[in-house]
């Protein structure tokens, strides 16, 4: 019993943590504060400048996060060098009141510009901005300069010390966790079909079906990110075809256990089935590296054996059953190209032909910049509001208003972050009063839980803001008690500050040059689509045999450009959206969600040459498809225009009647499904499907 507990628990926490990465940050971040307080302790240095090193230890191990060792021992160096002029300039700026305000509202603009750099610019802005923020929080002194620079320079040496000796990332081990998430998730899935089927069907079960399903989709793209670093090219893309067959295969097990329960089963064929996927199940949990014994099993066997059986006679709940055989065979399939790829030794480190990124201009007037100019507009509102709450404590409403704008390209995505830090400030409150007077008179006691917190905040970073902000919260609470200037009215000023920081930040979205989240989208989408216009030119050169492409490649430049949608659209799927755009978001974000699993569908299934005898044929059907893209695409970059014309569907004559080889079939199928999507995409955007007159052709 103890041991089944354990294992669900370590299951559910490498499910929720794909490869460990978030654990692997949270602890260097506890880590190089450690390192740091003790690097710091044989200079005798006051408590102030020693909580600099640790502060400074901390946000370049949060927020430092280049793809190479190399890009980020610069990103370390430029942060050194950035960290030294920001803590200077808030040193000086607290001898002379009016100018600290003033250059930490311009250090906003300048924050929320460097996004547009890419991640090196997000980790120098926002490591700019948190010293200069704590170095007004600690209250430092001109005369303090050469001791923070001192506590600076010790607190990034530790964390270059526990980056890249202490806690190296080892690619060949996190690539293990990650297939253990991977079979974990896909485990979660199974049993969320056991789970629906059990009850007939329920929307609790549906939605728990949606949210493993998509979690499944975290570890195959993560599995696609990580397989160059550990396998040589071809071995990763083989690998990424098998992780996404295995995604597809559970995708259609979940479609077909929804479709089977809205059948008439018995009683006994729907513990039959039940009973299998519990089997299939306990197959799957277990340590990769025990695989693929799963195929040496008589359970395997039986799979392959039932689900090959199958014929249009089919009896009451065979669907599953075939289902099941599908995903298991996929499964296997993977985890030996897996196993073999990363058993072997590898002799190459880095691969030597990095894909060219998208580089931004260095001046240029866009959302971003936008973004800025509101930012800096919403921190002079929050020093002005701020100032009214507390004179001393101002501050704290600037921080807010640069919290809800980094990362933020919209005014609701703006609104939906100043909504979710004032909660979690509001929650932290009660959490930092009572720890504060939990360790109230006990140092080390208030050091251990300040590290908790720490580990807290950069663990649940990328998972939930509220959480992350009711850490953030509960640690200033225990920094306030260190210091010995905590009270509750302390903290009642912080819920204060944040409010007015986030009313500012949302005025100043809303008001000044606005970013619509309509607009944004359209944008978003319009991008999409000349991925997948892409996708469908490349896909239609391989099958014909025109050219040799990766389409497996492009299918992950596809979903990258649906997350980044995802990301976009939140604010109108977002619970605090009441208005009726609501369900109009949750359709468009559907419907693009479905267009890159049948890409996937279409690249898992393409090979070189499969249509070179059909080539024409395949590009009238691809022509039709990329058709529909470009009058999507024009009526999306003219929103509310007229005469955008009709998407043609097509002309309804079975795939089986055109192609006699199944896999050709299978091929076109896809493509056909997903030409449907693209339809039901255009019904989003107010253009409308005709059916074309039939062809006579066979």
């Amino acid at each position: 019993m103890i041991s089944r507990i354990t294992q669900a628990t370590t299951d559910r926490l490498v499910a929720s943590d794909p490869g460990l990465v978030r654990l692997r940050l949270a602890f260097s971040a506890v880590l190089s504060i450690v390192v740091a307080v003790l690097a710091i302790l044989p200079f005798h240095q006051p408590l102030t400048v020693t909580l600099v090193a640790a502060i400074a230890a901390m946000t370049s191990a949060f927020t430092v996060n280049d793809e190479t060792p190399g890009k980020q021992a610069v990103t370390l160096l430029l942060g050194l060098v950035l960290g030294a002029t920001s803590l200077t300039a808030a040193s000086v700026g607290s001898a002379v009141p009016p100018l600290d305000s003033v250059v930490f509202v311009l250090l906003i603009f300048v924050a929320v510009y460097a996004q547009r750099f890419g991640s090196r610019g997000i980790a120098l802005g926002s490591l700019s901005f948190f010293l200069f923020f704590f170095a007004m929080f600690l209250q430092t002194h001109l005369k303090q300069v050469p001791a923070l620079l001192l506590a600076l320079t010790i607190g990034i040496a530790a964390n270059a010390v526990v980056r890249f000796v202490l806690v190296r990332r080892h690619t060949d081990a996190e690539f293990l966790r990650i297939r253990r998430a991977f079979r974990a998730r896909l485990a979660a899935v199974v049993r969320a079909a056991e789970d629906h089927l059990a009850v007939g069907g329920s929307e609790r079960t549906r939605k728990r079906l949606r949210t493993t399903n998509a979690r499944m989709h975290e570890s195959v793209l993560l599995i696609e990110d990580t397989a160059p670093e550990v396998t040589g090219a071809d071995s990763a893309n083989r690998l990424r075809r098998r992780a996404i067959e295995v995604e597809l295969a559970v995708q259609w097990l979940t479609i077909t256990v929804q479709r089977t329960c809205a059948e008439d089963l018995d009683e006994d064929v729907r513990d039959d089935l039940i009973a299998r996927m519990r089997r299939f199940r306990s197959l799957i949990e277990r340590d990769p590296r025990e695989l693929p014994l799963i195929s040496e099993t008589e359970e395997f066997s039986k799979m392959l054996v039932e689900g090959s059986r199958i014929d249009e006679h089919a009896a009451p709940g065979d669907g599953v059953r075939r289902a099941l055989a599908e995903l298991a065979l996929a499964d296997v399939r993977a985890q030996r190209v897996a196993e073999h790829d990363v058993s072997e030794a590898l002799d190459a480190t880095d691969d030597p032909e990095d894909p060219d990124e998208e580089k931004s201009a260095a001046f240029a007037y866009d959302n971003q910049t936008r973004s800025a100019i509101q930012a800096v507009v919403g921190g002079g509102l929050a020093v002005l509001g701020g100032e009214l709450v507390s004179s001393q404590r101002w501050y704290w409403a600037v921080l807010t208003v640069f919290v809800v704008f980094i990362g933020s390209s919209t005014a609701g995505a703006t609104f939906v972050k100043g909504v979710r830090r004032l909660g979690g400030t509001l929650i932290g409150i009660v959490g930092g009063l009572l720890l504060a007077l939990l360790v109230s008179g006990s140092a080390p006691a208030t050091l251990a839980l300040i590290l908790v917190c720490v580990f807290g905040m950069v663990y649940m970073a990328r998972v939930s803001q509220v959480i992350m902000a009711f850490f953030i919260t509960s640690m200033l609470g225990l920094l306030y008690s260190l210091l010995g200037t905590f009270s509750i009215e302390v903290l009642w000023i912080r819920v204060a500050e944040t409010a007015v920081g986030a009313a500012a930040g949302v005025l100043a979205a809303v008001v000044i040059v606005p970013v619509r989240t309509r607009a944004v989208m359209l944008d978003d989408v319009s991008a999409l689509l000349d991925e997948l216009d892409e996708f469908v030119e490349k896909t239609a050169g391989l099958l014909s045999g025109a050219e040799n492409v990766s389409v497996i490649e492009k299918s992950r430049d596809l979903d990258r450009a649906v997350d980044k949608v995802r990301t976009t659209i939140e604010p109108l799927t977002h619970p605090v959206n009441l208005s009726s755009r609501r369900d109009y978001g949750w359709h468009v974000l559907t419907t693009v969600e479905t267009i890159a699993f049948r890409a996937r569908h279409v690249a898992a299934r393409s090979q070189a040459g499969l249509l070179v005898n059909e080539a024409d044929r395949l590009l009238l059907y691809t022509g039709r498809i990329r058709a529909n893209i470009a009058m999507l695409r024009k009526a999306i970059g003219d929103p509310g225009g007229s005469g955008h014309g009709t998407l043609v569907r097509d002309d309804g004559t079975p795939v089986a009647d055109r192609i006699d080889d199944p896999r050709a079939r299978s091929v076109l199928t896809s493509l056909g499904h997903l030409d449907e999507t693209v339809i039901a995409l255009g019904r989003a955007f107010g253009v409308e499907a005709a059916d074309p007159a039939p062809s006579g052709k066979g």
